[in-house]
Order: C-alpha cells, then sequence, then structure tokens
C-alpha cells in the first residue's frame, strides 16, 4: 500500500496539491519541536493594586461584567479587565510557559507591545527602557535555554540603539545590524530549512515615499528572493497583521489608523502571492484577538495563512477586553510547517477571587474546530462554514467567536448578529482593503459556499482539490494503521 501511496505522492506534488510526504513518519516525529508565541504583554508599571480602578491603572474604561465606567473598587492581584497588565500577571504567565513542554521549545516569537500605551505617551524615555529591560530580563531567565526573537510594536521604545544591545543575547550580528538600522531582521538558521524573517510594521504607517519603509520592502524582497533560490522556507513575524480588524464594524474602521496604509497592505499582499511557495506561517498580534487570516492568489486560490494571537493583557481600546491568552505551536523544526497550536489562557476574575493564577488549555486548535492540517485551504473552509449555520450553540463561528475574546464573550444575536458575523468573515478572508469593502456590501448568504469561492468577481471551483484531498487522507490513514 506505501507503493501506490507513494505513487499517489507523487502525482499531487506534480500537480501541486500536497508538500509533504507520508512514508516517513517516523521522521517526521523526529522533527516535531513546540514554538511559543507571546504578545501584547502592555506592562503597566503605574498600577497600584492598593488603590482604586481610577488611580491605580491608566485611564479605565470597562470593568469586564458591565458596562459601568471607571467604577471603584480595589484592585486585585493580576489586574482588572479595565487596565493593562500588572507585573504579578506577567510573572504568572513566565511559570506557566516555564513548565510546559520547555525542553522541547525551539524558540519563541514575542510580537511586540511590551509596555502599555499610556506609559508609552506619558514617560520619559529612560522609564520606558527600564520597564522593558524588567520585561526582557523576565522572558530570559524563563527561557534560559531558547532564542526569543522580538518585534518592535508601536507601544515599544524607539531606541532601536539601546534595544539592540538589551537583546544581543537573542540576536546574531547580521541580525543587530538591520534591527538598529530599521527595526527588522533575519534569522538563519543553519541547518535548518525554515528561516525566520523578523519585520518593523512601524513603518508600515508611513507614507508611500517614506525612505525607511522602502529600505524594509528593497531588503525584504531581496532575503525572500534569496531563500527561494536555496530552496528554503520562511515565517513571516511582525505586531500589527495586514488587512482589517474583524471587530470593527462599519465599512470605514478607525483602526486603519493603526493598521497598515494602504500602499503597504497591498504591497504585502503582492509579495505573499509572490513567494507564497515558501511562506510556511506568519504571525502576529496587535489586535488582542484570537483569530486567523486567509491570503489568496489573484485567481481566487487560498495560497497562505497568518494567525493573530491574542494578549496577554486584558484591556482592549475598543470592543470590550478579553482574558489574557498564550500561545505554544507544534512544527518540524526543519521544514516549519505548522501542525498544531494550543491556546492557553487565564479567567482573570476567577484568578483575582481566588488570589491564584491557574492558566490552563482554552482549546488545542486540530480538536477544537476538526482540522487535520493548517493549510490554507482548510482555513478557508473553516471561514467558509462560519457563514453557514450559526444558530446552534456548538456552530463553528459560535466555538469561534468565544476564542476571539479569549472566553470574554459568548455569541448571541445581542452581541453578534449576522452582521457582526459577516464582518468576521470579511475581514478573515479579505485582506485587500478595497475588496474588504466590497465584501462588506455583500449579503453573507451569497459568499457561503464549500465549493465555490468569490474572489475580484472571479468563481473559482474548489471542489476537485477537496475531493483529492479526502481520498490521499483516506489512503493515508489505511495506510498508517
Amino acid at each position: 500500500m506505501c507503493e501506490l501511496t507513494k505513487i499517489i505522492y507523487v502525482w499531487l506534488v506534480g500537480i501541486g496539491l500536497l508538500t509533504v510526504g507520508v512514508c516517513g513518519r517516523g521522521e517526521l516525529y523526529e522533527k516535531i519541536a513546540y514554538f511559543w508565541h507571546i504578545t501584547d504583554i502592555h506592562y503597566d508599571g503605574h498600577f497600584n493594586s492598593y488603590q482604586d480602578v481610577k488611580k491605580g491603572c491608566w485611564r479605565p474604561s470597562y470593568d469586564g461584567s458591565s458596562n459601568a465606567r471607571g467604577q471603584r473598587g480595589p484592585l486585585s492581584q493580576y489586574g482588572d479587565y479595565s487596565c493593562d497588565s500588572t507585573w504579578e500577571l506577567i510573572e504568572s504567565a513566565a511559570k506557566m510557559m516555564m513548565t510546559r513542554q520547555n525542553e522541547n521549545v525551539e524558540f519563541v516569537l514575542w510580537t511586540g507591545d511590551a509596555l502599555s500605551h499610556q506609559a508609552m505617551h506619558h514617560l520619559k524615555e529612560g522609564r520606558q527602557m527600564e520597564m522593558t529591560q524588567k520585561v526582557t530580563d523576565l522572558l530570559r531567565t524563563t527561557f534560559s535555554s531558547q532564542f526569543v526573537f522580538p518585534a518592535l510594536g508601536h507601544d515599544d521604545p524607539s531606541a532601536r540603539k539601546e534595544l539592540g544591545k538589551m537583546w544581543s543575547q537573542w540576536l546574531p550580528t547580521d541580525a543587530m545590524r538591520t534591527f538598529e538600522m530599521g527595526g527588522y531582521y533575519i534569522i538563519e538558521r543553519k541547518t535548518q530549512k525554515l528561516q525566520i524573517v523578523v519585520l518593523n510594521t512601524n513603518l508600515m504607517k508611513h507614507d508611500d515615499d517614506d525612505e525607511n519603509s522602502r529600505k524594509q520592502w528593497e531588503w525584504l524582497e531581496k532575503v525572500l528572493e534569496k531563500f527561494k533560490r536555496n530552496e528554503e522556507t520562511v515565517y513571516l513575524v511582525g505586531h500589527v497583521p495586514p488587512g482589517s480588524d474583524e471587530r470593527h464594524r462599519g465599512q470605514s474602521s478607525p483602526a486603519h489608523t493603526i493598521m497598515y496604509k494602504s500602499y503597504h497592505n497591498k504591497r504585502y499582499l503582492k509579495i505573499v502571492r509572490k513567494y507564497h511557495s515558501i511562506i510556511v506561517g506568519q504571525f502576529f498580534g496587535h489586535l488582542h484577538s484570537d483569530t486567523f487570516r486567509v491570503m489568496y492568489s489573484e485567481n481566487g486560490r487560498p495560497i497562505s495563512w497568518a494567525m493573530l494571537a491574542p494578549s496577554i493583557t486584558p484591556k482592549r481600546t475598543h470592543d470590550g477586553p478579553n482574558n489574557p491568552g498564550l500561545r505554544i505551536y507544534k512544527f518540524d523544526k526543519y521544514s516549519g510547517e505548522v501542525f498544531d497550536y494550543t491556546q492557553y489562557y487565564l479567567d482573570l476574575s476567577t484568578a483575582n477571587n481566588n488570589g491564584k493564577a491557574d492558566w490552563v488549555v482554552e482549546y488545542n486548535f486540530s480538536t477544537y474546530y476538526g482540522i487535520n492540517d493548517i493549510t490554507p485551504l482548510n482555513l478557508h473552509t473553516l471561514a467558509d462554514k462560519f457563514t453557514q449555520e450559526t444558530s446552534t450553540e456548538n456552530s463553528v463561528f459560535n466555538k469561534y467567536y468565544k476564542a476571539n475574546s479569549v472566553r470574554i464573550h459568548s455569541r448571541s444575536s445581542a452581541n453578534c448578529d449576522d452582521v457582526c458575523i459577516h464582518t468576521h468573515y470579511c475581514a478573515i478572508t479579505r485582506i485587500d482593503y478595497d475588496e474588504h469593502k466590497e465584501c462588506l456590501k455583500v449579503d453573507a448568504s451569497a459568499l457561503s459556499s464549500s465549493s465555490l469561492f468569490l474572489h475580484s468577481g472571479r468563481i473559482v471551483s474548489l471542489v476537485l482539490p477537496l475531493s483529492i484531498t479526502l481520498i490521499f487522507n483516506a489512503i493515508v490513514r489505511k495506510t498508517l494503521v
């Protein structure tokens, strides 16, 4: 049976529908490792648990259980839904990560925003650097045997040379050079196929004629061309994701003022389309929400994906808060192929009531969504299901919506109606701003289909690839039994 599988495997590779073999499963298991993705810590050094909410943290806005604003009351050690992260909350996250798969962790992706927004606007740079150093020291202690790869967020100090020295234990000389110059760098892993490209997404807010932005784009195309020529694979890592905020309703989003400008958004998408064959993962933060993005070729075929991890801070600037979250990925440490991830979270209210931070598994991606592999096609199919049956509590969208806020929200017509569902769907599947606007205008039912995908006026059939995938998976299962 393995010979037959090999024949089908070669055929599928030849027509571009499969890139991973199946007969060497033992070898694959030897390559399995893990990496953590942490983002949006937003350390609030101004937080004082002995004062009330109004005095104890920067500008409280939401108490986590009602619409009341700025309610007075004592604060607990792990913080408040109105506030950014306390040091006790951050320490509890570090302690949890130290106990989970630590020996098999290859590296850590830290995608920006170490400090609270208000700290960045009201504290002097020296104090900002002290707070960033404190977070850095904690991560260095937590991951004493691993490298941490930081990406700059908009709530990180701007002194790149000083930050480069602070992070010199993790960044090699070549990476330090480009980081100090523009805030971006590559991690070339000499013995593995997978290479890591860390972007400075702060430059995506600049005008299209900005020199620093232009240099990053030129650098990015150059390194991707090199990796493609060498038949290597790539993770793209950054703070701010391309596209639109899935939680913001309406066709004009104020979030665009802190996301990519249109020129940079289009250019990013163009680069992903050009190099999608070597891009095996994209990882971002910034939105504080648990979601994903699917990117398509010009003819509508799903070709790449991006994962957006939720924040450690419980505070959100709009649409309410979230519980603190952390994520660990399971992957092939040689090729970078992502197999799965496990999402951990802290129920902040329970932690404060009990005086103990019990970080627990929120869900495992493959089990939660019933997906065997994280691929562009599978994620497209998952997003497609969001617009289908949504009335039952265990519907796919309801599960996603609960995870989106790290178990703060449960879906009901009151807090997420059909328009809300459609807004999530459009943000996930339409990265281009113009296409996103057009998607919001179209009735959700017109886009819902498991076999057809509408993209830029084109309809592309996905029936054949899905059928082939099902046949092949059946053969694989039979072979491995």
